[in-house]
């Protein structure tokens, strides 16, 4: 089928199903795993969440680029989203932080984006289907080989079995001081800190360290293939398992020796994300991939603990098998959108992980409250 008129851009799925658009950002050609993400704000920090590398992210939302973008969302160095599909194309920012526009990000940081999509024709695709394979192609002249399109989505391996979090991980170990965004005075400093946390990066955002930071922690980021003895080097007050991107069991192979030695030393521990499928690896559960995935601001969670719902947000496109939790290991929190395990912890031990992001950026701040709790272990550790 020739390309409509004036499109620039196609994106092209492995069962041969294409979308013409306008093309914007960087040109080229991209292949990726195709989600879909239904939060309404954080467009910039949902493409530099590392946990997307791999990824091409279709906004539900149609209002994308119209804060313009800004240094301070930066959640990573750059973007890890191999690009973007959106419904309607990029307006002028119009917001007094912009320090620039969405469209000439994208191009500096080298990222492909398509607008006029019908992004509820692709999601209902994608919820349908699974999360396909796609190339995405930015052509201004719109010349576009369709069966070389379709063929190299059909060809790509996908993400079952691919270790993402050493593309992604720090290349060396830093300490982080910086403290979560407030108003007037944006980010602050901690400078009195309690607790010394070893976080392991497997694709760390940047307001998980500020959070950690603001619950009072001077935080020593690690690379994701540090061994135990390199964290325990450190001398840390507790232990934390970053988020990151690809396939838990491809990456636990480095990472669950490690988890097991630190289980050794007795130290409070927190996982987030990739971290707690590392965890629930490492203490002998399983992990499946899902048929499309997790990924928005607005999915609710129940903390069987307690009982209260939260509404979190979330980017995972595996999922811990609750079905193959060892004894001793807990429960703690499951999705009310479809009832898969969203949070673990053993049994009488300041040891616990979840599915969800409780450092939001974008979305709700309910669960901070888990911060919260890693630093009280920490504290009561301390003898506080």
């Amino acid at each position: 089928m020739p390309a409509p008129q004036n499109a620039t851009a196609c994106l092209a799925l492995a069962d041969g199903t294409l979308f013409y658009g306008q093309g914007f950002g960087a040109t080229g050609e991209t292949v990726a795993e195709l989600v879909f993400n239904t939060a309404m704000t954080g467009y910039q920090e949902i493409m530099t969440d590392p946990s997307y590398a791999g990824q091409v992210v279709t906004f539900t939302f149609p209002h994308v680029g119209n804060v313009g973008v800004t240094p301070e969302d930066d959640e990573s160095n750059a973007p890890a989203a191999q690009g973007m599909v959106v419904k309607w194309d990029p307006t002028e920012p119009s917001n007094w932080r912009a320090a620039g526009d969405l469209h000439d990000w994208l191009k500096k940081v080298n990222r492909i984006a398509i607008g006029g999509i019908d992004t509820r024709r692709l999601t209902r695709a994608i919820r349908q289907q699974g999360a396909p394979h796609v190339t995405l192609a930015h052509d201004p002249e719109g010349r576009f080989d369709i069966e070389r399109l379709v063929a190299k989505a059909r060809a790509w391996k996908g993400l079952v079995g691919l270790d993402l979090a050493k593309d992604v991980t720090c290349a060396q170990s830093y300490t982080w001081d910086e403290t979560r965004w407030a108003w007037p005075a944006g980010y602050g400093r901690q400078a009195a800190p309690d607790f010394k946390v070893v976080a392991i990066d497997y694709g760390a955002k940047r307001n998980i360290l500020r959070c950690l930071a603001s619950t009072g922690c001077n935080v020593v980021v690690l690379p994701a293939t540090a061994t135990a003895e390199d964290v325990l080097a450190h001398d840390p007050d507790g232990v934390f398992l970053s988020n990151g991107p690809g396939d838990p069991e491809a990456t636990g192979e480095y990472a669950v020796p490690m988890i097991r030695g630190v289980l050794k030393a007795d130290l409070p521990l927190f996982g987030i994300c990739l971290g707690h499928q590392m965890l629930a690896l490492a203490l002998g559960a399983k992990t499946r991939k899902m048929n499309h995935g997790h990924h928005g601001a607005n999915h609710p969670v129940k903390d069987l603990t307690t009982g209260k719902v939260e509404i979190t947000s979330m980017n995972h496109g595996f999922t811990v098998d609750a079905d193959t939790l060892p004894d001793g290991v807990v429960e703690t929190h499951v999705s009310l959108f479809d009832g898969t395990n969203c949070g673990i912890a053993m049994a009488g031990r300041p040891v616990f992980s979840v599915q969800y992001h409780p450092e939001a950026s974008p979305g709700p701040q309910d669960s901070y409250y888990l911060f919260e709790r890693f630093a009280a272990a920490m504290k009561a550790r301390q003898g506080g």
